[in-house]
């Protein structure tokens, strides 16, 4: 027997199913369907509402199935490939390594918490791992709760996006990095956020690159 709720649990699961797939993050979805923000697809996702039936005819028809497939059909037991699509063979367990701050700097980061999965053939190079990010100082890149890719390096470029180890390594925060000649600042994309300047007062050391954001809320 068939009824809205199943509808409804189906339509979230599959639609982070096949967005993990095929690599898609909220926000470009978001974008390719005509919407503001990564966090309308976060609530569909979450199960908070069922979009109306033409945004469901543009999911169906972003990833080639079906809207009956897309609203009563598990696809995380078995998807059909279209011809344009290529299936993912294997993926590769991405470690997350805990909370970090947008906002005031938080306790430095903890040990792997969880793991989080990418097709082996979409992933980066390097040794990475997840940071969680919290606050929002970085909106509206990175939004509250949103899980950060990074790779292990000590340094990035001027206007890079890093996660900063400050105040002796005890705090760890997610900034824009800004070189001005010999001065550092840790800058956040919130305008309500002064600057973080690095100084022999005020060490930081830079433990990862920010390679990209999933904003799920």
């Amino acid at each position: 027997m068939r009824c809205e709720m199943n509808e409804e649990y189906f339509f979230a699961n599959n639609l982070k199913y096949l967005r993990r797939k095929y690599n898609i993050e909220q926000q470009e979805l978001a974008e390719e369907l005509g919407r503001k923000s990564g966090s309308t697809v976060s609530d569909w996702e979450r199960g908070k509402f069922v979009p109306r039936i033409g945004t469901l005819s543009q999911i169906a028809e972003r990833f080639n199935i079906s809207v009956n497939d897309l609203m009563r059909t598990d696809l995380t037991v078995h998807t059909p490939i279209a011809p344009n699509m290529i299936e993912v063979s294997e993926m590769v367990k991405i470690p997350v390594l805990g909370t970090i701050a947008c906002g005031e700097p938080i306790d430095a980061i903890e040990n792997v918490s969880e793991y989080r999965l990418m097709p082996k053939d979409m992933k980066p190079s390097g040794e990475l791992f997840y940071l969680e990010a919290q606050g929002d100082s970085m909106e509206p890149k990175i939004y509250n709760g949103s899980f950060v890719l990074c790779r292990k390096q000590e340094d990035v470029e001027s206007g890079e996006i890093a996660a900063v180890l400050v105040n002796g390594d005890e705090q760890t925060t997610l900034k824009k990095v800004i070189k001005q000649g010999d001065t550092i600042f840790l800058q956040a994309l919130n305008e309500a956020y002064a600057p973080y300047i690095i100084t022999k007062e005020n060490p930081a050391r830079i433990v990862g690159k920010a390679l990209r954001v999933e904003n799920e809320l």
